[in-house]
C-alpha cells in the first residue's frame, strides 16, 4: 500500500499531515508543533486504522509494508530538513534571500516557477550528496 501525504504549516502556526487515502472508513491524520510531531501522530493514526480494520475481521496491510511519500509545503521542508541554511539554500536555488526567508516562515508562498527552482535545488542537492564518499 502506497501513501501520498500532505504536510502543510496552518495559519495557526502548527503543522498537519493528511491523505486522501483511507483504510475502510479509516483516514489519516496528524497534527504538532513541528513537522516531526505531525508526522509521527499521522503514523499513529495509519497504525490505528490497520488495528480497527483488524478488530473487525477485515484483511488489513502489514505497517513495514506500507510506503509514505511526504509532499511538504516550504514551510514544512525547512521545519522538517532545519539543518539547511535557508541563505545558501536560496544562494543555491537562484532564489531571493529573503523572499525565501518568507516562504519558510509561511508569510508569503511562491509561485509556480519559483516552486520549481527549489524542488530542482532540493534535488540537485540530494543527488550531490548520495554521490559522495568520506
Amino acid at each position: 500500500m502506497k501513501i501520498r501525504a500532505t504536510v502543510e504549516k496552518g495559519s495557526d502556526g502548527l503543522f498537519s499531515v493528511y491523505s486522501d487515502e483511507h483504510l475502510g472508513n479509516s483516514y489519516f491524520g496528524g497534527f504538532g508543533d513541528s513537522v516531526a510531531k505531525a508526522k509521527e501522530d499521522f503514523i499513529t493514526s495509519v497504525k490505528e486504522a490497520i488495528e480497527e480494520q483488524k478488530a473487525e475481521g477485515l484483511e488489513a496491510p502489514i505497517f513495514e509494508d506500507i510506503q509514505i511519500e511526504y509532499l511538504y509545503d516550504v514551510p514544512s521542508f525547512f521545519n522538517f530538513f532545519d539543518y539547511f541554511n535557508v541563505s545558501k539554500f536560496a544562494e543555491f536555488a537562484g532564489v531571493n534571500e529573503s523572499k525565501m526567508r518568507a516562504y519558510k516562515s509561511g508569510s508569503a508562498h511562491p509561485g509556480e516557477k519559483t516552486m520549481t527552482k527549489i524542488c530542482n535545488a532540493a534535488h540537485r542537492m540530494a543527488a550531490e550528496l548520495s554521490a559522495f564518499t568520506l
